[in-house]
């Protein structure tokens, strides 16, 4: 905390009467009644009132505080004086009022929400829609959410790893990929950690998990869509799917727990009675996923994805996450390990919200022949994966792993409707600025 403050607003109570404070931050708004003048002072925690009487106030201190424009950033000293009607319980009486920096006027939104915004308005000037309370909620849950991934998984013995985003391989192949020009070379940014997930597989650290930036060039333009995200990853040696997918719904719980008891503010703010789903999960395999659809009336055949509008029938059906399982080989990456006694199966799983979809994950083919395989049946050059197989060639234990889309994991913890509503900065095929 600055010198400049001694408090956050939320930090001073009415028992500190008589008590002389600092706060800091932004001219939320001002109500000039002629002898009185009140200045709500905004800081991230919430607001103070300062309350200037004319009459028992220094004449320019008084002129200063009624002149200011809203959102000009300010540092007040003086006592605190017990108040029911103020906000907290409390009123600032100013000594001194210092001007740090003066907005503008007019604003290019307004902060308060009594006049709404659309979301290009409030994305060009992000900087003032993050003085909003409710975008500001939505990014503290963020933290936390973050903040209980980290614990719970370091909890289960994984160990962060940070893997390259520059890359010369795509990971699955396919053209949703960036290129970039590597001094006299071309590469890409990476789509997924997975390759080099797997490869620490092969180092014996056993248990690895990375939360960081993924990149797909693919030209959505949809509201659970972006090119840049965040992503949630584990390796696990030694475990099956099954195995991973119980390490994954119980990080979900301990992140709704971990939420529901610090973000009590920000849920209140954002009108979000946030339920703990009850584990475990459903297990619901392909097969009876597809006939789910077709009694919701949705056409898909045996070795598609389902769209949308399936997801959702399907979602309705279950009514909670459920894990979608034993997908068919064919639609899975090569790095999936298909069943033994029915190789058109997969050891794959896509965790479910009924909303979307919000994680995928398999047991990991650990045999170079298989791998190699595998690679060459989905039209792929195993030439170009050749720093990825090398592993394989010395002692690779049996693995299994997930990744999980943060965004989407706040969005439908938070009821949000656009991903861009979580993503403080979102990239997509329209927006890369600011």
């Amino acid at each position: 905390m600055s010198a400049m403050r001694t408090h956050y607003a939320s930090g001073i109570t009415p028992d500190m009467n008589g008590s002389t404070v600092t706060v800091a931050g932004w001219v939320h708004e001002i109500r000039d009644l002629g002898g009185i003048c009140f200045l709500v002072l905004r800081d991230r925690s919430g607001f103070a009132q300062v309350t200037l009487v004319k009459k028992k106030t220094d004449p320019d201190l008084f002129d200063t505080a009624r002149r200011l424009n809203r959102e000009s950033v300010v540092l007040v000293s003086g006592a605190v004086k017990a108040a029911e009607q103020a906000p907290n319980g409390y009123e600032v009486i100013p000594q001194s009022l210092d001007l740090l920096s003066e907005s503008d006027s007019p604003l290019p939104m307004d902060v308060t929400e009594k006049v709404g915004a659309d979301i290009d308005t409030r994305l060009d000037s992000r900087f003032i829609d993050l003085r909003r309370r409710k975008t500001l909620a939505v990014f503290t849950v963020r933290h936390h959410v973050l903040r209980a991934v980290r614990e719970f998984l370091e909890s289960e013995e994984f160990i962060e790893v940070h893997t390259p985003k520059v890359v010369a391989a795509a990971t699955e192949g396919g053209t949703a990929l960036f290129p970039i020009t590597y001094f006299n070379r071309e590469a890409f940014l990476n789509q997924s950690p997975q390759l080099y997930k797997q490869i620490l597989m092969a180092s014996g650290i056993d248990r690895v998990y990375e939360i960081g930036a993924i990149f797909r060039a693919e030209e959505h333009d949809t509201l659970r869509h972006l090119n840049e995200a965040t992503s949630i990853d584990i390796e696990a040696s030694f475990a099956d799917q099954f195995d991973v997918m119980e390490i994954l719904e119980r990080l979900i719980g301990s992140v709704y727990l971990h939420v529901s008891q610090n973000c009590v503010p920000q849920l209140r703010e954002l009108g979000v009675d946030l339920t703990v789903p009850k584990l475990p999960f459903r297990r619901v395999k392909y097969d009876e996923a597809i006939d789910i659809a077709h009694s919701a009336g949705h056409e898909v055949e045996w070795g598609d994805d389902f769209g949308t509008a399936a997801e959702r029938a399907i979602g309705s059906e279950i009514g909670e996450h459920y894990f979608l399982i034993d997908w068919p080989t064919v639609i899975k990456p090569y790095y999936t390990n298909p069943y033994e006694e029915d190789v058109r199966y997969s050891k794959s799983f896509d965790l479910m919200h009924p909303r979307m979809e919000l994680a995928s994950g398999s047991q990991r083919i650990h045999s170079f022949d298989l791998l190699r395989e595998r690679i060459v049946a989905q039209g792929l050059d195993p030439d170009g994966f050749e720093f990825y197989l090398k592993a394989f060639r010395y002692g690779m234990p049996p693995h299994a792993g997930w990744g999980l889309g943060t965004e989407r994991l706040i969005m439908t913890m938070l009821h949000v409707e656009n991903i861009r509503d979580v993503v403080l900065f979102p990239r997509d095929r329209k927006r890369l600025s600011p």
